[in-house]
């Protein structure tokens, strides 16, 4: 099973790093990552933000199970 998770916090490296650790999870994205997902093997960091483009990489890849770290890409653009 693939999974993304989106974000750039050292809570969202923590949740795909602890992802990663499942036998049930082949692959973790993490969408847009930071130095630390960067640097961690287990994990791929996509320079994606853009939440369309997310959507499409979601299908494109099907991801069977996203994580969203913060509230911010919830919230409606104004």
């Amino acid at each position: 099973m693939k999974a993304l998770v989106i974000g750039n916090g050292g809570r969202e490296h923590a949740i795909a790093w602890r992802l990663a650790q499942s036998p049930r999870i082949s692959t973790v994205f993490v969408a847009p990552g930071n130095g630390g997902t960067a640097t961690d093997p287990a994990l791929t960091s996509l320079p994606i933000s853009d939440l369309q483009q997310l959507a499409q990489f979601a299908l494109d890849e099907q991801i069977a199970l996203t994580v969203v770290g913060p509230e911010a890409p919830w919230l409606p653009v104004q």
